[in-house]
């Protein structure tokens, strides 16, 4: 009997991991000259190959919540493979630096041979400070970035956290880093991407966008019961998926598009601040049947790069094909009150752009 269970368990995760490292379809990477890109998002991964050749880029940014390893830095590097000038923004300088220092040095660096595909050769890699848990460090990183870059086609908003607390500014962590800090960078940069036009934002969220419940007159507090960290976390991820839905909305006509994407089941260290006893269960799990990072930036590459998305802004994807979201993600009255009441959280003017109905 014992044996039985045994085989029948290996069975089951063995479709597991089938279900969740399930494979997207393959894409080149066009050719996106004189682009200049913002990508918030955690550092790692392993290489995924610019399939064109004499792919150039003019300039990249990579706005990193922390971290030394992710999908963030698996987008930075792959951008700058294809020769983007990159900067890394994160809240850790010494990580930021090291990244930084990974993708951009020369294949001849790496020992022992034979050098894994970590690095780029690519000088224009480097790094700012950028703290999304803190209003003023967004503030600051903006006008840093727009004194210091004229152009802005490109902005993936990928940071993301899932660990319970409370923010300097009152908000509950996993929704200001994951929603607020995101909705007022790209407020701040929207005039530049607008004047680079045509442009993309990229919103990197979560299928967990399911279990999302916001609740509009007490947003950005943490919610209650014994899974606030969990439940803060889906709301934070339905907030990402509305906030492009109405993103595209505001922006028809201005060259300016929105997505939202769900990169898969990834192993990252997104939930390393939850409790030890879910580490226990996850840490293995993530491992055997998780996506690697690199994997988990195809369909952030493929929504940043491909040719003819335009008609899809505002949509949901994963797998490199748009995807319909749940209910609650497809609510644009929700989407608009999120709108509203993000911009009086953050204090900002009401926005000029108005939706096209």
């Amino acid at each position: 009997m014992g044996w039985w269970l045994l085989v029948v368990g290996l069975l089951l995760c063995v479709l597991l991991r089938f279900a969740l490292r399930s494979s997207t379809p393959p894409f080149a990477l066009h050719a996106l000259h004189g682009r200049t890109a913002v990508v918030t998002g955690e550092h790692g991964g392993s290489a995924w190959r610019c399939p064109t050749a004499g792919c150039s880029l003019l300039s990249v940014v990579l706005c990193s919540a922390g971290g030394s390893s992710g999908i963030g830095e698996a987008v930075a590097r792959e951008l700058a493979r294809c020769g983007a000038r990159v900067v890394l923004a994160t809240r850790d300088a010494l990580r930021g630096e090291e990244a930084a220092w990974r993708i951009r040095r020369p294949q001849d660096q790496l020992l022992p041979p034979p050098p894994p595909p970590q690095d780029t050769g690519n000088p224009e890699v480097l790094f700012m400070p950028l703290d999304l848990s803190s209003l003023h460090s967004v503030h600051a990183f903006a006008t840093a970035f727009l004194q210091q870059e004229p152009h802005l086609h490109l902005l993936i908003n990928n940071a993301g956290v899932s660990a319970g607390g409370t923010t300097e500014d009152g908000f509950s962590l996993p929704f200001q880093v994951n929603h607020l800090g995101h909705f007022l960078l790209t407020q701040l940069l929207l005039q530049r991407l607008q004047s680079s036009a045509p442009s993309r934002v990229v919103i990197v969220a979560s299928s967990a966008h399911c279990a999302g419940r916001l609740r509009m007159a007490e947003l950005g507090c943490p919610p209650p019961g014994p899974f606030a960290a969990f439940q803060d976390y889906c709301d934070s991820k339905l907030a990402n998926v509305l906030h492009a839905r109405q993103l595209a909305a505001r922006l028809q006509g201005t060259g300016v598009t929105a997505y939202a994407v769900h990169p898969g089941f990834v192993n990252t260290r997104l939930f390393r601040h939850a409790p030890l006893w879910l580490q226990l269960l996850w840490t293995p799990l993530s491992r055997f049947c998780f996506r690697s990072a690199a994997e988990g930036a195809r369909t952030v590459l493929f929504c940043a790069t491909q040719d003819g998305l335009e008609p899809f802004s505002g949509c949901y994807f994963a797998d490199c094909r748009p995807l319909q979201p749940w209910a609650q993600g497809r609510d644009d009255a929700a989407a608009r009150e999120l709108w509203d009441r993000s911009e009086r959280l953050l204090g900002l003017q009401p926005s000029l752009c108005t939706p096209v109905e």
